[in-house]
């Protein structure tokens, strides 16, 4: 699934592809992929409108029309973005097209059909706070991202997973987290001494900006990243030990029982 990294290296492709160019027509093709508008209003609010800007907060992208109007896009499972040319192969599973001026198409592509799209009218902030996201992972200071992970009560990876307490973090992205951090997925975060808060902050911080300068692609992450060996015989990148599956919260996650010790 689509998580911070990969959702800021979506907005800076939208940045340098189909930003100033004007939409001549909209093809729908999935109606269930619109979170909160009908087919014909969000033809009507993207015809003949340009998308002026882009933000993104946590696991969401926005991108703002000339008319004041902001087009949200959240990506589920699957989800990208693809810019080609009018005459260009189509990319499977075309769910929104957006057909420009200027002889390119702008895909939201989803072949599981997990995401949404949403028309907000009443400002980005106000959409974040309806969806009760908390701020996003890299803008916390340390003091509000340890405080925020200790007041959850959980398991310090449900606590990073939690969207409510920091947004744009999902189930990849944590595990490598906790491992840079040596923490284990189901360590209680009350019990973390503040030293290892400390370093599960600055892990936060470290693994999600070098995902995105390495396109979260995990080909080209660093040696010691344990995203690249996160399936069946994986080995950790530091002292060669099997991974281990985990559930926590449901969801299943890896780590190294020798590094990651409880």
């Amino acid at each position: 699934m689509p998580e911070l990294p990969d959702v800021e290296n979506f907005r800076r492709y939208l940045n340098s592809t189909a930003l100033h160019k004007t939409i001549e027509d909209v093809d729908i093709r999935q109606e269930s992929l619109l979170g909160n508008i009908q087919d014909a209003d969000l033809r009507g609010a993207l015809l003949y409108r340009t998308l002026e800007e882009t933000m993104r907060h946590g696991k969401y992208l926005f991108t703002r029309l000339d008319s004041g109007d902001w087009l949200g896009m959240h990506f589920g499972m699957t989800g990208f973005l693809d810019y080609y040319k009018t005459n260009g192969k189509e990319p499977a599973h075309s769910r929104v097209l957006l057909r420009l001026a200027n002889g390119h198409i702008l895909a939201y592509v989803s072949q599981r059909k997990l995401g949404s799209l949403y028309l907000i009218r009443d400002g980005v902030q106000a959409f974040i706070r309806e969806k009760k996201l908390g701020p996003d992972a890299l803008d916390l200071s340390r003091e509000e991202f340890i405080r925020t992970l200790t007041s959850s009560g959980s398991m310090a990876k449900s606590a990073l997973m939690r969207q409510e307490n920091v947004a744009g973090i999902g189930n990849v992205y944590s595990d490598e987290i906790l491992f840079q951090a040596g923490v284990h997925p189901r360590a209680a975060v009350k019990n973390l001494s503040e030293k290892t808060l400390d370093k599960l902050y600055q892990s936060t911080g470290r693994v999600l900006k070098k995902a995105i300068d390495k396109d979260a692609d995990p080909g080209k992450f660093p040696q010691d990243f344990i995203i690249p060996q996160r399936h069946d015989g994986g080995q950790c990148p530091v002292c060669s030990e099997s991974l281990k599956k985990i559930k926590v919260s449901g969801r299943t996650g890896w780590y190294c029982p020798i590094c990651q010790s409880r």
